[in-house]
């Protein structure tokens, strides 16, 4: 008999706020810092084994926080929020300061991506709905915008990686459909009609030349797109209820996460998303959901925050 799902380890509460996104920051030794960015403004940074938060980031003005990333080997730290800007802060010897901000334009919910590679590249959303800006993060500099030729709707997710040709960006939209986009040439290299509703997340696993995408339908869908860069659905998996706010691939690709809107956690086998299990502690939406992908296996966690203002912490699938 298949074992049933575990309880979390535990949950973190105190976020005052419902949790709209989560980022796992992983050193070498100790538990992983988790920083989470609430409805009310604010980002949270969490100690693993105290369970509380150390510090209370506020740099949004009370506008709702959609996406936060530290960057690499660096103090620096993103946090984007419904103010239509991303702050830049420094961390560093116990900072807490925002030292410049960038202008998105945008009212929407698309959340920025980031690019850690030759250069450090940042994707926004701007106040053109359909428009992506791409910019080098550190000067600042316009490297290129990205507009569908044909009306997509609005922008609602989007992942940038870099593959062995450059900068390469997939991004969701509003008719359902998703658009592959070569970064350094500005031109859409595929275009997949891949759900009925707006694409509401995805996530890709560009070893393996696939991804994954979720919408308000009652359907996940991974999808493959090859040397020839072309996007192709392979598998689809109906859910038991309608709704997905985000999908998360474990970096080492053997499992696959989805936040629910039942307030339920669906885990997938990565590689033809076979059902794993469902993971059910909050009554309310799931948010987001974020994997720690800590070196030690132990510390191997996944996170999930919800509209319950709590965040549950799972070990699921260590050793997988």
């Amino acid at each position: 008999m298949a074992r049933p799902p575990p309880d979390p380890v535990f949950t973190l509460r105190g976020s005052a706020a419902p949790v709209n996104t989560l980022h796992f920051h992983c050193s070498r030794a100790g538990p992983p810092t988790l920083y989470s960015g609430s409805g009310k403004g604010s980002v949270h940074v969490w100690n693993l084994n105290t369970r509380r938060a150390e510090t209370v980031l506020d740099g949004h003005n009370g506008a709702s926080v959609i996406w936060i990333r530290t960057v690499r080997a660096t103090d620096t730290f993103l946090s984007q929020g419904r103010d239509m800007r991303v702050c830049v802060w420094d961390l560093a010897e116990g900072r807490a300061a925002v030292t410049h901000s960038l202008h998105t334009g945008s009212v929407g919910f698309c959340q920025c991506s980031l690019l850690e590679s030759t250069r450090t590249l940042l994707a926004l959303p701007t106040q053109h709905t359909e428009e992506i800006k791409v910019v080098e993060l550190e000067t600042q500099t316009p490297v290129c915008s990205l507009i569908p030729d044909s009306t997509r709707g609005m922008l609602m997710c989007m992942k940038m990686w870099q593959a062995d040709s450059g900068p390469l960006l997939c991004a969701g939209y509003e008719d359902g459909s998703l658009v592959l986009w070569d970064v350094s040439n500005r031109r859409p290299l595929s275009c997949l009609k891949a759900h009925p509703d707006p694409v509401m997340c995805l996530d890709v696993d560009s070893g393996r030349q696939k991804g994954v995408s979720g919408s308000s339908d009652q359907n996940l869908i991974s999808w493959s797109f090859s040397d020839q860069q072309n996007l192709q659905v392979q598998d689809s998996v109906p859910l038991t209820n309608p709704g997905v706010s985000q999908v998360r691939i474990r970096g080492d690709g053997r499992i696959v996460a989805t936040a629910g809107w039942d307030g339920s956690v669906r885990v997938f086998g990565w590689r033809r998303l076979k059902p794993l299990a469902v993971l059910q502690h909050h009554q309310d939406p799931v948010q987001s959901l974020e994997f720690s992908d800590h070196q030690d296996p132990t510390q191997r966690l996944l996170a999930a925050g919800s509209t319950d203002q709590r965040i549950s912490m799972w070990s699921i699938y260590t050793h997988c």
